[in-house]
Order: structure tokens, then sequence, then C-alpha cells
């Protein structure tokens, strides 16, 4: 169990180190643009290559560290991801950086899903799983609430590349320590990759996640949607394709779990409900209470916090009460903190949003911690990766999606209580040509009041539908014995 415990710890520091490379990128930025010469259009590429080629991957990358041994690919990754990092921070060119972030992209893919399956392999018991996918969560908000931390004070004494150098170390430590802590594990069944399921996996993913993107930042627009249409016409071709094959890239037999389904969903439906209200929050803090960026993330940091400890209680609370009831009261607490941001004013209006945000923070956190366990436990051992790399790339969609979809309907609430005469896609170019600011935050403030309704609502449905499909039924938790297929000997674990 200490060699287990330890092993963690390396999984928990890589989730630290890519949430903490993440926000960091954020105050690097205007440096390093400004030493590359990095146009406007290449800074967004500089941003959001990254996060695609990982969307785009992780399937792939959960279902080949299935195949050719989870271990095997964490260190490849790891490896790649060290030597990326080195390539990045030295980067004598805008393109050279793109390039680099696109790899690293790459190379996070493999370290996500094989990180949450090794996990499932470590901690054979639903209840174990539970926990130290709390516990890695955890590590990877702790990264997302000192990343700025971190990355002013390397900025301060250090040139823009020290950002990217800051993983080095980290790969370093999992490359040493990895080999002797964490076991192998790979699917003895499994047979090829699918070379077309992996174009048509990209084909699907990459458009949509682009698409979602730029409709958050430019609105709805032929080419954005275009781009969703595409993405979602491979998606199609690439299911069909799934179930024909022997061996296929995605097993789509794990949907026909209802708990897997059902969690899953809940975990995508959450994702977006608060992408969307942390944007609308951002927002109101620094276009209708005036805050500079540095306050209005510094007011965030409380929900951060809260995000950390709720995530560790959830599995000590699951162990006293059934997961399913501990997941519905942390939808209903989420429900509850955007009910509050309902109610927040378009003056002073910033200790009920704070407070909003703190509640929905600590109550969606339950389910999600809780939830990526009983994704982990209700697929078979030798799937984990697969079930990891879905679970992950849900994340990336519901941030994409609820940025765009919850987005969009903040600024359509916006724009339609606008006063007369004045015509605006954000609030920050309707104060500057509104004569009444008052009218001005008081029409973002109803986007907000809108968002947060339906956010409300989602979650209490959700809340209907945990207690519902994840309640007990006499099993030892929500999920089925007979599907979990943890017991020793199925599969090939190896010892280092």
């Amino acid at each position: 169990m200490t060699r287990n415990r330890l092993g963690l710890g390396v999984l928990a520091s890589i989730a630290l180190l890519l949430s903490i490379d993440v926000s960091v990128l954020y105050l690097a930025l205007p440096r390093l643009s400004t030493s590359l010469g990095a146009s406007a259009p290449q800074q967004l590429w500089i941003m959001d290559i990254y996060s695609f080629m990982l969307a785009g991957f992780l399937v792939t990358m959960g279902t080949l560290g299935d195949r050719i041994g989870r271990r095997r690919l964490l260190l490849v990754g790891a490896a790649a991801f060290g030597v990326l990092s080195v390539v990045a921070a030295f980067s004598t060119s805008a393109e050279m950086l793109i390039v680099a972030r696109a790899l690293l992209g790459v190379a996070g893919a493999t370290l996500m899903p094989s990180s949450m399956a090794l996990i499932r392999t470590m901690f054979g018991d639903p209840k174990q799983v539970g926990a130290a996918i709390g516990i890695w969560f955890g590590c990877f908000m702790v990264g997302m609430a000192i990343g700025p931390l971190v990355g002013g004070l390397l900025l301060e004494h250090f040139w823009w590349g020290s950002a990217f150098l800051l993983g080095v170390p980290f790969m370093v430590v999992v490359l040493v320590a990895g080999p002797v802590l964490l076991p192998e594990y790979r699917d003895p069944s499994a047979g090829r990759l699918d070379p077309t399921s992996v174009a048509l996996s990209l084909g699907t993913i990459l458009p949509v996640i682009y698409g979602l993107k730029e409709v958050a930042r430019n609105g709805w627009h032929p080419l954005p949607l275009a781009a969703v249409v595409v993405g979602l016409a491979v998606g199609v071709a690439f299911v069909r394709r799934q179930g024909r094959l022997a061996d296929p890239l995605l097993d789509l037999r794990l949907f026909a779990d209802r708990v897997f389904t059902a969690t899953l969903a809940i975990l995508l439906l959450g994702g977006i409900v608060m992408a969307g209200t942390t944007l609308m929050s951002t927002t109101y803090l620094q276009s209708v209470s005036g805050l500079s960026p540095l306050a209005a993330g510094l007011w965030l940091l409380p929900q951060n916090l809260v995000m950390i400890v709720a995530l560790s209680a959830g599995p000590a609370l699951a162990r006293r009460v059934a997961p399913a009831y501990v997941m519905a009261a942390g939808l209903v607490i989420a429900a509850v903190g955007l009910v509050l941001h309902t109610q927040v004013p378009s003056a002073d209006g910033i200790a009920p949003l704070v407070a909003g945000l703190v509640l929905a923070s600590a109550g969606i956190a339950l389910p999600m911690g809780l939830g990526n366990g009983i994704v982990m436990t209700a697929a078979p051992v030798e799937k984990a990766g697969s079930a990891a790399s879905l679970s992950e790339t849900s994340g990336e969609f519901g941030v994409a999606m609820g940025i765009a979809a919850l987005g969009s309907l903040g600024t359509a609430v916006f724009r339609g209580a606008l006063p007369p005469g004045v015509d605006a896609d954000s609030v920050a170019a309707a104060v500057a040509a509104a004569v009444d600011l008052d009218a001005v935050r008081a029409a973002f403030t109803d986007g907000l009041h809108a968002v947060a309704a339906v956010g409300a609502l989602i979650f209490l449905a959700l809340a209907v539908v945990t207690l519902v499909v994840l309640r007990p039924t006499g099993t030892s938790g929500p999920v089925s014995l007979a599907h979990r297929g943890e017991h020793a000997g199925e599969g090939v674990p190896e010892c280092p």
C-alpha cells in the first residue's frame, strides 16, 4: 500500500504540472509575444493549439495505453513532454513555438488518461479509486490556484522560457520513480490500432473543439458552424466504423452500462454549466465591477480553494453515505449557489457573486471527484484507459460547450436588454459606446442571471438523474460488480 501511495504521488505531480503549465502561459504570453514578434493570430494559436491537440488525441492515447501498456505510454509521454518543454522554452520564432505547443498537446494526451488508468490498476476497491482520483483532481486544482503565483515569481526573475522549463523537473521525477513505483498493465486481448479510426477520431474532435472555441470568441459565424457540422458528420462515420470492427479504437459497449453513460453525462453537463458560469462571473468582475484582471483573479481564488477541499471530502463522505446521495447533495448545493447568482445586483455585487461561486464549486466538486471514480470502476479494468480518455475528453468538450452555449445565451439576453440605440456584442464594447453605463451593467447582469438560472435547473435535473440511476441497488455501491471486471488475473499486470 505504501508503494501505491508513493505511486499516486508521482501521478498527482503530473496533474499538478499540467494545470500549472496552462495557467502560467497566460502570464507569459505578453512577454513571449514581444520577444518572438508574434502576431495576434499567432498568439491565439500559441494558446489554443495545445488544447486542440490534447482533446484530439485523448481517445487514441487512452486506447493505445490499454494496448501497449499504460506505464510504458506514460513514461514515453513524460520523456517527450520534458524534451518538448525545452524546445518550447528556447523557441526562436512564433512558428517554432506553435509547433512545440502542438506536440506538447499530443504528449499531454498520453499523460492524463494513463495516469487515471494506472490509478484504476493500483487501487482495486471502488472507494479507494474514488479517493485516489479525488486526490489527483485536488492536485490539479492546486495547480490552477498557485499557477499565477508561480508564474509571477518566475517571470519576475527569469525570461519567458522559464515558464516552459517548469515541467522538466516534474518529468524527470516521473521517469526516475515511475518504473519503480508504478505497475504495468495492458490488455492481452487487444488487437492492433486502426489508423482509419484514429484519423476519424481526430476529424471528429478537432473541428468541433475549434468551432466551439471560435463561437465563444467571435459568435456564430459560417466558418465555426461549418467546422462543428463537419466534425459531427465525421463523428457519425467514426461511430459506425467502431461498431463494425472486432477490436475498435473506442469500445461502444462501454455505453451499454447505464451507470457509465449517466455518470459521463453528469460530468459533461456539470462542466458545461461551470464553464459558462465562470465566464460570465469573470466578465462581471472586470466589466461590471471594474476590477483589474489580477484583482478579478484573486476574487476567484476562494472557489478554487473550496473545490480542492471538497474533492477530498467527497470520498470521505462516500464511506459513510452512498455515493449517489453525496453526488446528488453536491448538485443541489451547486444549484443553490447558482440561485444566489440570480440575485446578484448590477452594482456592489461582488460578495454574493463570490459566495455563489464558492457554493457552486463546493457542490460540483462532490460529483466530479466521485463521478470520475465511478466511470473508472464501471468500465472493465482492461478498458480503463479508454474510460479515462472519455472522461477527460468530456471535460474538454464541457468547457468548450459551456463557454460557447451558455456564453451565447448570456450575450443574447444582454443584447436584448441594452438601452435603445446601443448595439454591441460585449459589455466592454457597450460600455465604450453607451452614455447610460448603469443600464449597460444592468443588461449584462440580466445575462448573468439567465445563465445562472439555466445552470441551476440543469444541476437540479442532474441530481434527480443521479438518485434514479446511481442509487444503491444491493451491490457494493452504485456500480455492478459483474461489469467492473476488477478481479486479479483479468488482464496482464506486470511487475516493474
